[in-house]
């Protein structure tokens, strides 16, 4: 098969000699035929009302955010967005030549203590949006040619962003939705995303259970990252590329390599490799650095240095032996996401939505 990504051949494990190559002419966003359907409108309106006793991620609060009140996460009603804009620090397949149109939101439902963005997961950079903001987003980031909508820690926004999908798919949204998450979410958030999302991006950050005490403060991450991981895999399969080398549907896997801790690596690709399939492909990232506590607290100090080109190798190895073999190792440089880029797009000087910028739709309505 004579297939070409940007004026190069496209990679082997990208493409495997066309097993994975799907056809631009044949894709359909997951998101619009759920929309055709009805299906996404009523999971929507399920999603919202959720948010009175909020489930959204393994949490679990049980809080009533639909009016505002705060749980871990510190999100109620409406979602907060840091930043908007094409991203070229993604991997390849989802970067291309436009860039990956991505939405960093707010606040997080870990406290990884290496958090290289803690300015938006624990400081909670950026605004609140309404929904017919985030969809204006969406639909903007189209326009500029980004070849997918790449939704950044959506885990405990689920009900908001589904709500925003409704109103940029009656607006005309059509790109791939990419969903990249710590993969600490809940099945019930990866149900309601179940024929909507084209492109899973779950981080798989560690796997013994001491470990993702002490780093992400959530003892229970590994369970919850492989129950999702697996439910994400059952939905959507290996990861799938157009004719150009561009992600339209499926699973990538991204593993950030930590100092000292390469048993957690092997664990993980062992569970790649036996639980979703030897043809998942997987991100072996090594731009890992001490950030946020682990930088400055002392008892953070196993970690609190750059990995070794010795432990990159190790990982490589973990992952070549658990039998895994579509490797992405380009890794990109990678473009900060800065300051709320989004805001001049949205407000005025008043700090109201322009008029014509989908003023003239409303949010989903509860009983």
């Amino acid at each position: 098969m004579n297939v070409r990504f940007h004026s190069r051949a496209i990679p082997a494990e990208l493409q495997g000699n066309g097993r994975f190559v799907l056809p631009r002419k044949d894709f359909v966003p997951a998101y619009v035929r759920a929309f055709e359907d009805g299906v996404l409108q009523e999971r929507a309106e399920q999603a919202v009302e959720s948010l009175r006793s909020c489930r959204v991620c393994p949490r679990d609060c049980e809080i009533d955010r639909f009016n505002n009140k705060i749980g871990v996460c510190k999100s109620g009603r409406l979602a907060r967005v840091a930043s908007a804009f094409p991203h070229f620090g993604e991997e390849d397949c989802l970067r291309g030549w436009n860039g990956s149109g991505t939405i960093f939101f707010g606040w997080c439902n870990l406290r990884c203590v290496f958090c290289q963005n803690f300015e938006t997961s624990q400081h909670g950079e950026g605004m609140e949006v309404t929904p017919a903001e985030l969809a204006r987003m969406m639909l903007d980031l189209e326009t500029a040619g980004c070849h997918n909508i790449n939704f950044v820690t959506p885990e405990h926004v689920v009900p908001q962003i589904l709500e925003a999908l409704v109103l940029a798919v009656e607006h005309g949204l059509r790109s791939p939705l990419v969903y990249n998450t710590s993969a600490y979410d809940s099945l019930e958030s990866i149900q309601l995303m179940d024929g909507l999302v084209d492109i899973y991006m779950p981080d798989f950050k560690l796997w013994n259970t001491e470990h993702c005490r002490n780093y992400l403060v959530a003892s229970d991450y590994a369970d919850a990252a492989c129950a999702v991981i697996a439910a994400m895999h059952a939905q959507v399969g290996e990861l799938k590329v157009d004719e150009q080398g561009l992600a339209l549907r499926g699973v990538l896997v991204r593993h950030l390599v930590m100092p000292g801790l390469l048993d957690d690596t092997r664990e993980i690709m062992q569970f790649i490799a036996t639980t979703l399939s030897r043809d998942t492909y997987v991100n072996v990232m090594d731009q890992y650095y001490p950030a946020h506590k682990a930088e400055s607290e002392p008892r953070f100090a196993q970690i609190n240095r750059q990995l070794h080109d010795s432990e990159l190798e190790e990982a490589l190895e973990h992952t070549r032996a658990a039998g895994l073999w579509r490797i992405d190792r380009r890794w990109r440089n990678v473009v900060p996401h800065g300051r709320p880029v989004w805001l001049p797009w949205m407000r005025g000087a008043e700090g109201n939505v322009r008029s014509g910028e989908l003023t003239d739709l409303r949010p989903v309505q509860n009983p």
